[in-house]
């Protein structure tokens, strides 16, 4: 990880979105690949296209409890005048050792087993009496309730063409083909596909380990009681949620107290297993913004090319913003504002970019729509910023929830996307179209 970069006009420089995020997603690398074995591999990318070793299925079997016969000896066969054949053997799937279907003969056989040397389809046993002479059966009884066995006679009351209900060699995937493309995100039927082929183990980027870390001796731990200016630490648990909802094995941090030196030595005990650090809170302009007071200056004696920058954002809201590395590996580390809605649209703006960065995915971004804007009235939009307010898309439309206050959380409760409203814009009238981030 090379060093963040720095300011191109200074410390008042004011970043648009898309430097601030370009800078970040310049200096995020994605992750080394490791050999993980599969189940460890879930949600991973896949690193290199992946082959098949050997066909799906590997041999003719068939898709059908019954009987595998020859074409020829039930054809016209029919209720009235059904086709007698002598049952030869049981085919059980897993069977090993198969014995040949002559002329006038059959064998018995399960859903997947192979078909035997010699038959040519399979008669459903439902077309059968199944060796009970009885009539049609409604199929196959356990074998240990079946004192008819393998042996005697069965009686078909329908013809079968060839290779009906038979599943043919190679008809999933050939050996040689490409089961899957490096970039693939590992989720379980390409688990399964992998597994079907023989693969143990794959070649992935891990999922990134991020540290989530919320700060203010004003913050309690939900469940615990309150006290007087107390309030419950909600963020640590939305960027925890989003970071795992992003693809990322998610750590929540409890709150800090705002102390410079308690937040340093806890960042730095959580380096060890993470690969990215988001902190929220403490990056303002206050006399108690400790993330600022301890990070600002955290690269200056330790780690040559480390520090952590601060900057001003042309959006609303998430103005405040903090990029840049830590520690001797220089871990990557985000510091999002303290509001709860700041703090949260901080995080699919930045935040979940890297982390898609980090997992080796190329398509890093949430999808976006054009939409009209479904209001009663007229938004208002502070010039010179991007703002993004919390919306509810369908069919087409974007009604904005709640206002354009930065602590309602109740309202991003209910949002599934973001109005983007442009910096050279000041008033959007209801009807208008505008651009709406999904968040799925």
């Amino acid at each position: 990880m090379s060093s963040a970069a720095t300011s191109p006009a200074g410390p008042d420089h004011l970043w648009s979105v898309d430097e601030h995020l370009a800078d970040i997603l310049a200096t995020v690398r994605p992750l080394e690949p490791i050999e993980l074995q599969l189940l460890d591999a879930q949600g991973c990318v896949l690193v290199d296209d992946v082959t098949v070793p050997v066909s799906l299925p590997p041999f003719d079997n068939s898709s059908m409890d019954g009987y595998a016969v020859r074409v020829a000896d039930v054809a016209g066969a029919s209720e009235e005048f059904p086709a007698v054949l002598d049952v030869v053997g049981d085919v059980a799937a897993g069977a090993a050792e198969l014995t040949p279907v002559g002329p006038g003969q059959a064998a018995r056989i399960m859903t997947g087993a192979p078909l035997p040397p010699g038959a040519e389809t399979v008669v459903p046993v439902e077309w059968t009496d199944g060796g009970l002479g009885q009539g049609p059966v409604g199929g196959m009884r356990a074998r240990s309730l079946a004192p008819e066995g393998a042996t005697g006679h069965v009686r078909v009351y329908r013809p079968a063409e060839a290779r009906a209900h038979v599943r043919p060699q190679g008809s999933d995937v050939q050996a040689g083909d490409r089961a899957l493309e490096a970039g693939t995100v590992l989720g379980p039927p390409q688990i399964a596909l992998l597994a079907a082929i023989g693969r143990g183990t794959v070649r992935v980027r891990p999922r990134p380990r991020v540290v989530v870390l919320s700060t203010g001796s004003e913050l309690v731990q939900p469940g615990e009681q309150l006290g007087s200016g107390q309030i419950y630490d909600s963020n640590s648990f939305a960027l925890t949620a989003a970071a795992r909802d992003a693809g990322a094995i998610a750590y929540r941090v409890g709150a800090v107290v705002d102390d410079a030196e308690t937040l340093r030595s806890t960042i730095e005990d959580q380096l060890i297993r993470a690969d990215l650090l988001v902190t929220t809170g403490g990056v303002s302009v206050g006399a108690y913004d400790v993330v600022k007071e301890a990070l600002s200056h955290v690269g200056d004696e330790d780690e040559p090319g480390a520090g952590v920058e601060f900057r001003k954002l042309a959006m609303q809201p998430g103005k405040p913003q903090g990029f840049g590395s830590i520690g001797p590996d220089h871990t990557p580390l985000l510091a999002l504002p303290g509001n709860p809605v700041s703090s949260y649209v901080s995080f699919e703006l930045f935040v979940r970019p890297a982390i898609r960065t980090l997992m080796g995915l190329e398509d890093v971004h949430r999808p976006t729509t054009r939409a009209v804007l479904k209001t009663d009235k007229a938004l208002s939009s502070p010039k010179g910023r991007r703002q993004f307010l919390r919306g509810s898309y369908a069919d087409g439309e974007v009604t904005p929830v709640g206002g354009a206050g930065s602590h309602l959380v109740a309202a991003l409760a209910q949002a599934d996307a973001l109005i983007v409203v442009p910096e050279d814009v000041e008033s959007v009238e209801p009807g208008s179209e505008v651009e709406a981030v999904l968040l799925g």
